[in-house]
C-alpha cells in the first residue's frame, strides 16, 4: 500500500500582516509552505471579506496563483462569536448567512474546504437546545456546500462543545452528508487531555485536512511548538498506521513579529523531522502547470 504523504500549509496569522496578498503569498512560499489557510475570525475586518466583490474576489485568487501558493481552506472561526446554536433566532439568521457567504467565497476563489469551529455559541450560557441547533445548522450549510462542491470540516476546539474527533463524527451521522467531515486539531486533542492516538484512530477515513499546533491544559493558543504538551510523535505514529495523508495546516500566531518568518521556517523544519521520523513524507502538493 501507498504511504502517507502529507502537503504543509500555514494559518494566516503566521504570517506578517500586508495588505498586498501578492506579498503575503510570498512569504507562505518563502517559508517552504505549499498552501495558506485564510482567516474569517470575530473581527470585522477579517469577517468583511466575505463582502469582497467578484473584483477583489479575482485579485486574491490571482495573487496565489501569481506566487506559487495555493489558499488550501477557509478558517471560519467568526462562528464562535455569532454561534449556529444561539437561542437567538436573530443571531442563528446571521451564523446561517455567515455559512452561505463563506461557501460563495469559497467558490468564487477555488477554495475547497471551510473549517468549521465546533462551538455552539460558546459566548452563551449553555442551555439543552444548542447542540441541536447547532446540528441544524450545519445540515443547511451541507446542503448548500454541496450544492457547490466545498467540502465542511468540523474542527475539534477548546471550551466543551465539540470537544473531540469523537463527538465531532456523532454530529457528522447525524447530518449524514457527504460534504461534512472532520478537519481534525491535535493541539486540541491534547488541550482537553484526551488520548490522541485514540481519537484519530477513531477518525480513520473520516479525516479531511488535520490542524498541527501545541498547547498547554487551559492554554489552546501561542504555544511555540514543541514545547507544549501535544504528543506529536505519536499522533503521526497513528496517521502513518492508517496510511493518512492529505494536507496538514500548521497553526500559530506570530502577533505581526518581525521575526515571524524565521519563527515560521523553524517550526517547518521541526514538524518537518517529526514526520519524517514516523515516516510521512512531506509533499510540494499537484504539480501546477502554466
Amino acid at each position: 500500500m501507498t504511504p502517507s504523504s502529507v502537503t504543509l500549509g500555514i494559518y494566516e496569522k503566521a504570517l506578517l500582516h500586508v495588505e498586498d496578498w501578492n506579498q503575503m503569498f510570498r512569504q507562505v512560499v518563502d517559508a517552504g509552505f505549499a498552501f495558506m489557510d485564510l482567516s474569517i475570525d470575530e473581527s470585522p475586518e477579517r469577517l468583511s471579506r466575505l463582502e469582497w466583490t467578484a473584483r477583489q474576489r479575482a485579485a486574491f485568487a490571482s495573487a496565489a496563483h501569481q506566487e506559487g501558493a495555493q489558499v488550501g481552506g477557509m478558517c471560519l472561526s467568526c462562528h464562535r462569536r455569532i454561534g449556529p446554536g444561539s437561542a437567538s433566532a436573530g443571531t442563528r439568521r446571521r451564523a446561517a448567512e455567515i455559512f452561505r457567504q463563506a461557501i460563495d467565497f469559497c467558490y468564487d476563489t477555488a477554495i475547497p474546504v471551510i473549517q468549521v469551529a465546533g462551538y455552539y455559541a460558546y459566548y452563551e450560557d449553555p442551555d439543552p437546545g444548542q447542540r441541536e441547533r447547532y446540528v441544524d445548522s450545519l445540515a443547511q450549510a451541507a446542503q448548500y456546500a454541496a450544492q457547490a462542491g466545498i467540502m465542511l470540516g468540523i474542527e475539534n476546539v477548546d471550551g466543551n462543545d465539540v470537544t473531540s474527533i469523537t463527538k465531532g463524527l456523532e454530529i457528522c451521522d447525524e447530518v449524514h452528508s457527504a460534504w461534512l467531515t472532520m478537519y481534525p486539531d491535535i493541539g486540541n486533542l491534547a488541550e482537553q487531555q484526551l488520548d490522541t492516538t485514540a481519537e484519530l484512530h477513531a477518525g480513520q477515513g473520516r479525516m479531511l485536512s488535520i490542524h498541527v499546533k501545541d498547547v498547554l491544559p487551559g492554554e489552546p493558543r501561542r504555544i511555540p511548538l514543541g514545547s507544549g504538551s501535544a504528543d506529536f510523535p505519536a499522533a503521526f505514529g497513528e496517521l502513518a498506521r492508517q496510511r493518512w495523508s492529505g494536507r496538514m495546516m500548521l497553526e500559530m500566531w506570530n502577533d505581526d513579529s518581525p521575526d515571524s518568518n524565521r519563527i515560521c521556517v523553524d517550526a517547518r523544519r521541526r514538524l518537518t523531522g517529526w514526520l519524517d521520523e514516523a515516516g510521512i513524507a512531506v509533499s510540494d502538493g499537484p504539480e501546477r502547470r502554466s
